[in-house]
């Protein structure tokens, strides 16, 4: 018997309401058999090893380090724990560490944390650890999801619901997503059917609740993943009406992600959630320690040409390149396609549909080089981008961590190099000062100045 199975009749009968058919209430975690990482590899979890799900009977050794906690510490579900060890994951993150230790026991928790720290796998494993642990209440009606996940963009929301999918494989639970500028039948058609965990953009989902396709009234577990992102987007009074459709604070589990934690976020945060942790992860000092940054200084004039000799030079094969304008992003897409380079492009004017099969061939090896402006800058999980090039410097700061954070990703090396012409100076105090470092400014190496 698997360890889901063997959790679940104690903590079903001892929690579960009478009335769950109605309303589904909090259920908080009891405290778990085990969540030490002196359980290494002991008791229950290897007992479900030598019982596991068939064609993988046993999880690859994993050897204690000082300072890190290791998946296999926190006794998770071994359906759960299968899938992790199958996507590479051994040790956690400082995010994922410090949110698990909260969230796996019923709690709430504000976490503050950049692009690339793990944010997402860490509210995905709890949600799916507690619904492997715990089955849906009785009654539980179609397009009424147990977990409801929003996110600011829909690249952001398709990639959670891509790493759900890679989590869930050895179960039978259920995701779906609903984001604007895709096929809206197709998603309510997914609506129709039992789910368990819903990823959405504000927007569609709005849409589907005031046309009753989704019932929010069941959410046992609500996310809000890139708070700031979605205040800066206007999105506010948007996810302000779903959440009112929710259960209250203190009849579901809230997880609140943000890069940055300004008074407003701090008093969203407040409202949202019922005494949650407070989980603070800084920004590194060189924005990622793992990232060769480069600035060059360029005239506005040779930033094309030093780009293409760039690429064609060093023969890169999976760049982006990023800038501000979307007239911009057409325009390099265009020269850089002439000049015989393989390119796509991707900005918020691209269809959505066609933005995802850009994506997937970009992550497939289809096309070299991505250009993109900041609609890309986050939600993307490519862990072998090689470089990534800031044609113009972002006019946030905070945006330029998110843009280099597509390389160097699962603890490998990556490149990023940025131009600075004329129209960038500005912008350059204003990043060292948000990452608290200096940038190495330098003049671009002599083989692309020049045409040998």
């Amino acid at each position: 018997m698997s360890e889901s199975e063997n959790s679940q009749p104690a903590q079903t009968s001892a929690e579960a309401p009478a009335n769950a058919n109605r309303r589904p209430k909090r259920r908080r975690r009891k405290p778990r058999r085990s969540q030490s990482r002196n359980n290494a590899q002991t008791g229950n979890v290897q007992e479900n090893q030598a019982s596991g799900s068939e064609g993988s009977n046993a999880l690859p050794e994993v050897p204690a380090v000082a300072g890190k906690w290791r998946f296999q510490d926190f006794n998770l579900p071994m359906p759960l724990m299968q899938a992790i060890a199958e996507q590479g994951f051994h040790y956690c993150t400082p995010i994922q560490a410090e949110a698990l230790r909260h969230t796996l026991l019923g709690g709430d928790v504000v976490g503050k944390a950049q692009t690339g720290t793990g944010k997402t796998a860490a509210f995905l494993i709890s949600i799916l650890a507690y619904f492997l642990e715990e089955p849906a209440p009785d009654g539980q009606k179609p397009g009424a999801p147990r977990a409801l996940i929003i996110a600011p963009t829909r690249e952001l929301a398709l990639q959670i619901e891509k790493d759900a999918r890679a989590l869930m494989t050895h179960t039978s639970l259920r995701v779906a997503s609903a984001v604007g500028g895709m096929d809206y039948q197709k998603q309510r058609q997914k609506l129709e059917k039992p789910l368990d965990i819903l990823v959405a953009t504000p927007g569609r989902l709005l849409d589907f609740h005031q046309k009753r396709d989704a019932d929010l009234s069941q959410v046992e577990v609500l996310v809000l993943d890139e708070a700031d992102r979605m205040l800066s987007m206007g999105f506010i009074p948007d996810v302000k009406r779903i959440i009112r459709a929710t259960p209250r604070t203190e009849e579901r589990q809230t997880f609140l992600f943000s890069a940055t934690f300004t008074q407003d976020i701090l008093n969203l945060a407040s409202q949202w959630t019922h005494e949650p942790a407070h989980v603070e992860i800084e920004v590194d000092a060189s924005a990622a320690a793992n990232i060769d940054q480069r600035v060059y200084l360029v005239s506005d004039a040779e930033k094309f040409t030093i780009l293409r000799r760039l690429i064609e030079r060093e023969k890169l094969e999976k760049v982006m390149v990023f800038a501000n304008r979307r007239d911009l992003v057409r325009k390099l897409d265009d020269r850089l396609r002439k000049a015989g380079i393989n390119v796509a492009m991707l900005s918020g004017e691209v269809p959505q549909k066609t933005r995802v099969s850009t994506l997937e061939r970009f992550r497939e090896g289809k096309v070299a080089v991505l250009v993109a402006t900041d609609v890309a800058g986050r939600g993307i999980h490519i862990n072998d981008i090689s470089h990534v090039v800031n044609y113009t410097l972002p006019d946030d700061p905070e945006d330029y961590v998110h843009r280099i954070g597509r390389t160097g990703r699962a603890g490998a090396q990556g490149t990023s190099i940025s131009f600075v012409g004329e129209e960038d100076g500005y912008a350059l105090p204003e990043i060292e000062a948000y990452i608290k470092d200096r940038l190495p400014c330098q003049q671009p190496p002599a083989n692309l100045l020049t045409d040998d």
